[in-house]
């Protein structure tokens, strides 16, 4: 299977790059409501991993997984310490101990260390049209974030900003590394692999603190919250994730990134928890401008800049 499908069956996995980036906008306001008050990262880790694991099993029962060659077991494994165990370990520990506006902005550099990996693997090339774009998209997602509310208490740490940082990362590489085994695999054998491996990592640890917990002290609000996070954002977010990144370059899909931003700010005004404000109009138009432009650049022609 080649690595790069043609402009005319990416439509799905551009719309599936939508709706991941639409659930996961949703995913930071509910952790910081859990974390760390209701639940350790640790125990909010495991719970996430586990569902995961248990949905991703569903496929199995139903034939819908390839066998694995021997050979290809040590990539998932690693793919599932990247993206289960590292990635979300690192994300929501940060995210407990630096505030909402730092990680949403540290989160925005993740497209170009995509970039940077894809470009020194070989996977991809660095054009001018690549740069241009993910200058425009990353201006105009920083611009939302720090037009947001900042009315956060979470105090940031140097610690917090830094594990935000290895999730970054480890999505990343998660991301560049893993695109040969998409194409080898159907997505639901290799989320079956990631999540399961990763899940059985972490249990240990995440049962430690489960007697810690308590449960009681529970509100409406964290018990919605956590239902949220269990049902819509574990396998479905991913699945799309991973399926977009099947059919098309890495780059192309961590750059819909930029789209979180603008889907907490929309997210917020049908909550009326804000109001839509002309800078944010603009600002939105240059984070759909850079993912165009990105977009463009990956046009079949002869010369494809």
């Amino acid at each position: 299977m080649a690595l790069q499908s043609t402009s005319s069956n990416t439509f799905l996995p551009h719309l599936a790059l939508v709706g991941c980036n639409l659930l996961w906008a949703v995913d930071y306001p509910l952790y910081h409501i859990l974390l760390p008050r209701y639940l350790s990262p640790i125990l909010l880790l495991t719970a996430a991993l586990v569902a995961t694991a248990l949905l991703a099993l569903i496929p199995a029962i139903r034939g819908g997984v390839q066998r694995i060659e021997h050979r290809d077991i040590p990539t998932l494994v690693g793919a599932a310490l990247l993206l289960g165990v590292i990635h979300k370990g690192t994300l929501m520990a940060g995210l407990s101990r630096t505030s909402p506006v730092d990680g949403s902005i540290i989160n925005t550099v993740g497209p170009l260390v995509v970039l940077l990996l894809s470009v020194l693997t070989g996977v991809d090339r660095l054009t001018r049209t690549k740069v241009v774009g993910l200058v425009v998209g990353l201006s105009g997602a920083v611009a939302i974030i720090l037009m947001g509310d900042h009315s956060s208490q979470v105090v940031s740490t140097i610690e917090g900003d830094l594990l935000v940082v290895c999730a970054v990362v480890a999505t990343a590489c998660y991301t560049v590394f893993l695109k040969k085994m998409l194409a080898k695999y159907n997505v639901a054998t290799v989320l079956m692999w990631v999540y399961v491996i990763a899940a059985m990592v972490v249990l240990p640890f995440g049962i430690s603190d489960l007697a810690k917990s308590n449960f009681s002290g529970w509100n409406r609000e964290a018990t919605v919250a956590f239902v949220v996070i269990m049902c819509f954002l574990t396998y479905l977010p991913n699945f799309l994730y991973n399926y977009a990144l099947r059919h098309i370059k890495p780059f192309q899909t961590s750059i819909f990134s930029y789209l979180q931003p603008v889907a907490a700010i929309v997210l917020s005004v049908i909550m009326r928890l804000d109001k839509v404000r002309l800078e944010t109009f603009l600002f939105a138009l240059l984070v759909f401008a850079g993912i165009g432009i990105v977009l463009w650049s990956y046009r079949p022609t002869k010369n494809n800049s």
